[in-house]
């Protein structure tokens, strides 16, 4: 097989994008999603495989900007849309592709890669560890109450938090406007670039299976909107009567009481029984203003995957919760420059890592950095898996320590 590497050309993009739905199935997105992911399609950082004129690979990174601990947003490349026609696996195609974008990325000067695997066991050996976990839940609403905290009601003259309805194309903005004062406070979160706000509103029909169009509801106090919740009614009955569901897309508040009030309404919308999401984060309070845990079929999954790019510059972008002053000998059989020993110093207020002669410390892959560099996964459970050796004694308790984070890493949406 002879082919070849080539920056995809916004003429060649439907071709490249079928090659890519090919990849997946073979089920044709609608016209509305690809106007958007065309839109979104970084053509500069994008490549496409070609054997002869037929493209029969695909990958691409985006220009993100990624919270870290600390509340930094450090330049990330997203990697998206990779693809291998059928035919054209188990070829070394992928290898090649991931091989080019990480080199391109470094080309760049940013530290970081992420992803979002359609199959984990896939990238582990491209250095990305699971940095980032999501909750998935399906609560059954005749059975759970939320409890709100004070304030969240009109009360003693206050005036609580009030909800309306509005079209999401109608709130875009003001949804923008809190996700973008959430951002800083949840490492894994993406600041949001030009023409993103719009991928939390792409709602085709075909894809709703029985829910209803994209609904809104916004939470004021004061006239200020602090919250939102994007979501779908998915009606249904049976002989005993109404048993809809409610399919939450995405919620976001910036205080305790627009976050429970959303979470009741959600709860309490008439003619449903259930209310189910796939995505939040790990730690999420609604943990702890529901009446019955046992009752919300709570479960996780991997979410983002992180690789180290530049293992200087991304120890060095982030602060650690506590401080740390340890020497790590690095192994990274992919990006080979990042391996060798590098000493990590750093507090709350900031860090360095450089590269050094002295003893190691600790012993790890790359892809045990990016596993533990959100702070979402410790080293020291790491180790407990064999894959994270400790070389000084209470080195592993110093780093594990410091790398930890006091909210738990999450990624909003996916890429």
């Amino acid at each position: 097989m002879t082919t070849e590497l080539r920056v995809l050309r916004p003429a060649d993009w439907d071709q490249w994008y079928g090659t890519l739905e090919l990849a997946f199935g073979g089920v044709a997105d609608t016209s509305e999603e690809r106007a958007l992911w065309r839109e979104l399609t970084c053509f500069d950082r994008s490549i496409g495989a070609w054997d002869g004129d037929e493209v029969i690979g695909t990958a691409g990174t985006l220009a993100f900007r990624m919270t870290v601990p600390g509340g930094d947003a450090v330049p990330t490349a997203g990697v998206t849309m990779v693809g291998v026609r059928p035919t054209y696996r188990r070829r070394g195609l992928l290898r090649e592709m991931m091989r080019r974008l990480l080199d391109d990325v470094r080309s760049w000067g940013e530290p970081l890669a992420v992803l979002t695997a359609s199959e984990p066991a896939i990238y582990g050996r491209f250095g990305y560890g699971a940095a980032t976990h999501s909750l998935h839940a399906s609560i059954d609403t005749t059975r759970v109450r939320i409890t709100v905290p004070p304030g969240t009601d009109a009360s003693d003259g206050a005036e609580g938090v009030r909800l309306r309805d509005s079209k999401p194309e109608d709130a875009r903005d003001a949804c923008e406007a809190v996700y973008a004062r959430r951002v800083a406070a949840r490492p894994g979160m993406l600041v949001r670039q030009p023409g993103w706000e719009n991928q939390p509103l792409l709602d085709p029909a075909d894809k709703r299976e029985g829910a209803s169009p994209l609904q809104c509801v916004l939470a004021e106090t004061d006239g200020e909107v602090v919250g939102y919740a994007r979501y779908a009614v998915r009606a249904d009955w049976d002989l005993a009567g109404p048993k809809g569901s409610v399919v939450l897309r995405d919620l976001e508040a910036l205080t305790p009481q627009a976050y429970a009030a959303l979470w009741r309404f959600l709860t309490e919308i008439d003619l449903t029984t259930r209310i189910t999401t796939t995505n939040r984060p790990v730690d999420d309070p609604l943990l702890h203003l529901v009446t019955d845990i046992r009752r919300c079929e709570i479960g996780v999954r991997d979410s983002l995957h992180v690789r180290l790019v530049d293992v200087g510059a991304a120890l060095s972008a982030r602060t650690y919760r506590t401080p740390v002053d340890v020497v790590f000998e690095v192994e990274d059989d992919f990006c080979p420059w990042n391996a060798g020993r590098w000493r990590l110093t750093g507090d709350a207020k900031g860090a360095s890592c450089e590269r050094t002669d002295d003893a190691p410390d600790l012993a790890l892959s790359v892809r045990e950095l990016g596993t533990a560099y959100l702070g979402g996964v410790s080293l020291a459970s790491l180790a407990g898996a064999g894959r994270v050796t400790e070389l000084r004694p209470s080195a592993l308790e110093e780093a594990s320590s410091a790398f930890g984070s006091t909210v738990a890493p999450w990624l909003p949406h996916g890429f």
